[in-house]
């Protein structure tokens, strides 16, 4: 085969695989949108042709303008490094215009609220999109509704409880579920827009407008409930990484945005004939013999799509803590070929919690519908308004081309934030309050962090006067050689000072190692290592600086042997060597200085409960001392 041959193979994998991956919480908006359109205050847009019309245009031309032109067209070119998301993109810019100190704190914490609300999403998404495909079991047998709540759950905790085994195993059937699954939807809504091809005319942007000129408020009200129709856009631009900008392309114009079209359409065309079909347009699109399988396939559709955003919110959670936004996590790989394959522990219990609560509370898809949508719509916003401040920024655009992007994309965000304000009384406060709560978090942490590590140099003294100090004691050097992790080099690390006070020794060989979070998903190998010998060549002591992407895994030994090979400068044994690490215990302090006292009890308590380095950094159990001392916040 040529290699025009083989690129295009490759380019057909990643598209399927892409399939399988982004497009599965916008793949099944389906299941609840129309339904919960129609079922807006107790009906109030009614199944006749020019409601209907003006619905289907408004699903079309959102989903149109929002993924097709501003994610596919303009937001993906936007990459960090071939990475997207919100929180990449807070880091490009923070890279593009570092000298603009104000810009880079707002681009920061619109990256911040933005990976706050995802999380947000990430308990709603999973609970709205299991329930809305076992509810399905209500239109082939009415009689047993009271079963699908127990079965919804039962899914969910089986869903949370397989994360721990890994998505390896289990990735490389998602695609070609996914590929059925459009198709399927497709097929459905096909024979109803053959049936009644009126409904075409609902493509034209006039039947949006006119629904909007003859009944503004009832237009407005319904935006709320259309925003669910573009959920999962952000994915599109969040797993850029994993597939490439080609890829995600190709599956969306070629694959996704055609079925969910033709499925829209044909929904919308039932309604017109059956008036009655709001109840459940999707399912009531199969006949009936179909209904049961469809049950299937769309519970395992849900199924994979809640799955994407339990992975997501894991990678966004490593991400914030690379940053510097939460504490360390246990973090656990489970493929060995794909690093961004990761479980991780604290945030999967966390949010199944959250999804059991919300499930119970809210009880159907209907229902959870009124809290669905706002973080949405508020995602949508920042992440246009970090692009627009890139585009001028960096890119130089100008004056009329923002201006353009920001009435297009920005407006109709805005009539969707509007449209969804609404919710906020009938639980649209929930994913606020959840957004609003991790915000706090991570902001705290942030500054804390800081607090401790002013503290921290202090106690630590200057690596210059204790290099003299070793050398005018006459200090023992024993055998061996010992490795601190240590955020500089500057200072003293707490593990050898101890060390070197308590037991009046120091090793052979130290290796001060000092990790550094780079704004950028991946650091090259041959780029993450810079040796120093510091102050004197012949006292034993070094000095190794490792650069890692926010998307690499930080693993201290893999780095040694990296440096060991690379350089002569590093004489040790990576795999003899033994680890030492700083603890700090951390105590709230005074009450008049550092922090408020709330934000000292939060940041304790985090600390407390952060994973330990060892685990985060790799280091070998058998061969890791930890030392330290207390430091006040």
């Amino acid at each position: 085969m040529s290699n025009e041959g083989h690129q295009r193979t490759g380019m057909a994998a990643l598209a399927v695989g892409a399939l399988g991956v982004v497009f599965g919480d916008i793949g099944t908006s389906p299941l609840y949108s129309l339904q919960t359109v129609f079922a807006i205050d107790g009906g109030a847009i009614r199944p006749v042709a020019q409601d209907v019309y003006g619905v289907i245009s408004l699903v079309f031309w959102a989903v149109l303008l929002i993924v097709s032109i501003k994610y596919v067209a303009f937001v993906m070119r936007a990459d960090n490094d071939g990475e997207g998301g919100i929180m990449a993109l807070a880091a490009l810019i923070r890279r593009s215009v570092a000298g603009r100190t104000k810009m880079v704190a707002t681009a920061v914490l619109f990256g911040v609220i933005g990976a706050s609300l995802f999380f947000g999403d990430s308990v709603i998404t999973p609970a709205i999109s299991v329930l809305s495909a076992v509810e399905g079991i209500e239109v082939v047998s009415p009689e047993i509704k009271e079963i699908v709540l127990p079965i919804g759950v039962t899914i969910l905790v089986l869903l949370f409880l397989a994360q721990r085994l890994g998505t390896h195993r289990v990735g490389r059937f998602f695609g070609p579920i996914m590929v059925l699954w459009f198709a399927v939807i497709g097929l459905l809504g096909l024979p109803w827009v053959i049936a009644k091809p009126g409904i075409l005319l609902a493509l034209s942007p006039t039947s949006a407008i006119a629904f909007f000129v003859d009944r503004p408020v009832l237009a407005f009200v319904a935006m709320g409930a259309v925003v669910l129709a573009i959920t999962g856009a952000e994915a599109l631009y969040a797993d850029m990484g994993h597939f490439g900008r080609p890829a995600i392309s190709r599956a969306w114009f070629f694959v996704v945005f055609p079925a969910l079209t033709l499925n829209y359409l044909g929904q919308g065309a039932l309604i017109l004939s059956q008036p009655d079909a709001v109840s459940n347009p999707f399912f009531l699109l199969a006949p009936g013999w179909a209904q049961i399988p469809l049950i299937v396939l769309a519970t395992i559709a849900t199924v994979i799509a809640s799955q994407s955003v339990i992975s997501g919110a894991f990678s966004m959670a490593r991400q914030a803590v690379q940053l510097g936004f939460l504490p360390i996590l246990t973090i656990r790989h489970t493929s060995k070929e794909e690093s961004g394959q990761i479980y991780v522990p604290g945030i999967n219990w966390i949010l199944l919690a959250g999804v059991l609560i919300i499930t119970v509370t809210f009880g159907s898809s209907q229902s959870l519908a009124t809290a669905y949508g706002l973080a949405v719509t508020g995602t949508l916003l920042l992440t246009t308004s970090l692009f627009l401040v890139l585009a001028g920024a960096a890119w130089r655009w100008k004056w009329w081309q923002l201006t353009l992007v920001a009435v297009v994309f920005g407006g109709l965000e805005l009539v969707f934030l509007a449209g969804n304000l609404t919710k906020i009384v009938h639980g649209g406060w929930l994913p606020l309050l959840l957004g609003a709560l991790v915000v706090t978090v991570m902001l705290t942490w942030q500054r804390g962090r800081r607090v401790v590590t002013a503290r921290r140099v202090e106690i630590e003294g200057s690596m210059a006067e204790f290099v003299d100090e070793i050398r005018a004691t006459g200090t023992v050097r024993v055998p061996g050689t010992a490795v601190f992790p240590h955020p500089s080099k500057e200072t003293v690390p707490l593990a050898l000072r101890a060390n070197f006070e308590f037991n009046g020794v120091v090793h052979e060989h130290v290796v001060i190692v000092t990790v550094i979070p780079e704004n950028v998903p991946h650091v090259p190998r041959n780029e993450r290592l810079n040796v120093d010998s510091l102050h004197r060549n012949d006292d034993g002591i070094v000095h190794l600086t490792v650069r890692f992407g926010f998307q690499d895994d930080q693993d201290i030994p893999s780095a040694l042997r990296d440096a060991f090979m690379l350089t002569s400068e590093l004489e040790v044994d990576p795999d003899s060597a033994f680890y030492y690490l700083s603890r700090v215990s951390i105590e709230a302090g005074p009450r008049e200085k550092g922090l408020p006292r709330w934000q000292k009890m939060l940041f304790v308590g985090l600390a407390h409960n952060a994973a330990s380095p060892a685990v985060y950094f790799r280091l070998p159990v058998e061969r890791t001392v930890i030392m330290g001392t207390r430091v006040d916040l």
